[in-house]
């Protein structure tokens, strides 16, 4: 069931004792019961945090939606959703369905591919280009899937820092690149096209002062202790965001693991601001973590194809390019 919650600031006061996530093999029994047709509706609900955008987004009532979600609860035995002022969020568990639900469409949509393309008849090799944020948060399952549907072709993966990847770009090192496109800088001779955009938003406890609000300024946190990110350009371009605003920021460590952030933000260490790619909940210690919006304008965090300008592109490179634009599709919010 949707379980109704009065804000998103309480949810960590829900009961923690609903029925563990069983494995997904389980979930699908000899009767069936569950559909593509219900995962479909959870995976629209999950990325538009409201039951109602995804009746609109699927063109079906709300009523219908919510009678999916509640057949899909039934028969995991898990509380997937919480209801808020705002619209719904995702439960730990839900967060875990997510991804075994948009792994079951991808899976649906590759085989589809592969009977429509003839994709095991196509080889080759690309070399591909990634940055960090990207290797960390986009990367592995958009290989697994590009594995599954074309194994004929080889991927040859090489990460380092945005500059670096374009000069191989732009020597034709690389086929193609997946990086962050916000700092781009030779853009006259390369051809970028941007397949997620990342809203930043502010990562703090749940006990934090700040968590109260629904949407907080970057001067109610100047003051708070800052952890930074160094990986990807992010202390850079974090600082330009208080220059901006006229603030100095009171930071208190640069690291450049994204796990370590979550981990220290959790235990109350300080607040952080990144991008919603990297956004989970919990820390690998298990620790809850908030995500709140942020009410200055930031720019988004941008994750974009790039590949030399003029230069034509291989079967194998063009297949990879359409595989992660429809990955990337799968994992907008």
């Amino acid at each position: 069931m949707l379980v109704e919650c009065p804000d998103q600031g309480h949810m960590n006061a829900l009961p923690r004792a609903a029925p563990p996530l069983i494995s997904l093999g389980a979930w699908f029994d000899n009767r069936g019961m569950i559909t593509l047709r219900q995962i479909r509706y959870f995976v629209a609900v999950a990325e538009a945090n409201s039951v109602s955008a995804a009746g609109a987004a699927v063109g079906i009532s709300q009523s219908a939606i919510t009678g999916a979600i509640k057949a899909l609860e039934d028969e995991t035995g898990a509380v997937l959703l919480v209801r808020h002022a705002k619209g719904v969020s995702l439960t730990h568990q839900g967060h875990q369905f997510l991804r075994h639900a948009r792994s079951i469409l991808s899976a649906v949509a590759d085989a589809r591919r592969t009977l429509e393309s003839g994709a095991h008849a196509v080889g080759g090799s690309v070399n591909l280009g990634v940055t960090n944020m990207v290797a960390g948060y986009f990367l592995a399952d958009l290989l697994a899937r590009f594995r599954r549907v074309f194994p004929g072709v080889s991927v040859q993966v090489f990460e380092d820092d945005r500059p670096f990847i374009e000069h191989l770009l732009v020597n034709g090192e690389l086929d193609i690149a997946i990086m962050l496109v916000s700092n781009l800088e030779d853009r006259d001779a390369l051809e970028t096209e941007i397949i997620v955009r990342s809203q930043c938003r502010l990562w703090l406890s749940p006990n934090h002062r700040l968590a109260q609000a629904d949407e907080v300024a970057l001067a109610d946190m100047a003051a708070e202790p800052l952890i930074l990110l160094t990986i990807d350009e992010m202390a850079a371009t974090a600082q330009a965001w208080w220059r901006k605003a006229s603030l100095q920021p009171r930071i208190v460590l640069n690291t450049a693991s994204v796990e370590a952030v979550r981990s220290l933000v959790a235990t109350g260490a300080g607040v952080a601001i990144l991008p919603d790619m990297a956004f989970r909940h919990w820390s690998l210690e298990g620790d809850r973590i908030e995500g709140r919006a942020i009410i200055d304008p930031l720019p988004t965090v941008d994750v974009g194809l790039a590949w030399r300008r003029g230069s034509p592109l291989s079967a194998s490179t063009v297949t990879f390019i359409d595989l992660a634009r429809d990955h990337a599709r799968g994992r907008a919010r």
